[in-house]
């Protein structure tokens, strides 16, 4: 009896143990290093395999913990998941661009409110405007393309884009601005490494 009672203890204390020990490691520096190493502008999707809602709602909330002004959270996702909706958005990115995303089985528009992220009761808080609202736009969408590559998925953000027909094919009001069209798949094949600019080429310290 005495021997059981120690050995129940023994794996109790290993569980324990085994789930402290859980939560470190899903928040270490490395992992969010590996993200920055393996997110890259994919140019060629896997048809093959599909995203539900539930995973794109997922990261959609993800993005939402990105900063914004005053905690305006302006940005909006018009997701494309329905093939035909699918095809719309694909249609209105260029020749260039449906052929890279021919095979990413979501597509998102992403737009953000107007006059109100850096603005104070109507009125710009500085000369840089509604530019502030594309700011964090550009933030939430750097959390929606690392926590898409946390759970496997590959993007491409596209800036070559027909907002007027997008606009007609969501019913994006003339409050939002359109920004960029993200696609949102699996890679179908490993994207090489760019060149990036050291520090010293893109900071000065003084």
């Amino acid at each position: 009896m005495k021997t059981r009672l120690i050995l129940t203890a023994c794996a109790a204390a290993a569980l324990l143990l085994a789930g402290c020990a859980q939560p470190a490691a899903t928040t270490s520096g490395s992992s969010l290093d590996e993200l920055f190493l393996t997110r890259r502008s994919v140019r060629s999707y896997d048809a093959s395999k599909t995203i539900s809602e539930a995973e794109v709602r997922t990261i959609i909330e993800a993005a939402q913990q990105a900063p914004t002004w005053a905690n305006t959270q302006t940005t909006r996702f018009y997701v494309a998941i329905s093939p035909d909706k699918v095809a719309a958005v694909k249609d209105c990115v260029g020749e260039r661009n449906a052929a890279n995303i021919a095979g990413a089985p979501v597509v998102l528009v992403s737009t953000f409110v107007k006059d109100q992220s850096g603005f104070g009761r109507g009125v710009p808080a500085n000369e840089i405007g509604n530019e502030w609202g594309a700011y964090d736009n550009g933030l939430n969408n750097a959390y929606f393309i690392l926590k898409a590559r946390d759970m496997g998925f590959d993007t491409l953000i596209m800036g070559f884009r027909e907002s007027d027909r997008l606009r007609t094919l969501f019913g994006i009001p003339d409050t939002e601005e359109v920004m960029a069209v993200i696609a949102l798949g699996y890679r179908a094949a490993e994207p090489g490494m760019p060149n990036h600019k050291t520090v010293d080429e893109v900071a000065k310290f003084f």
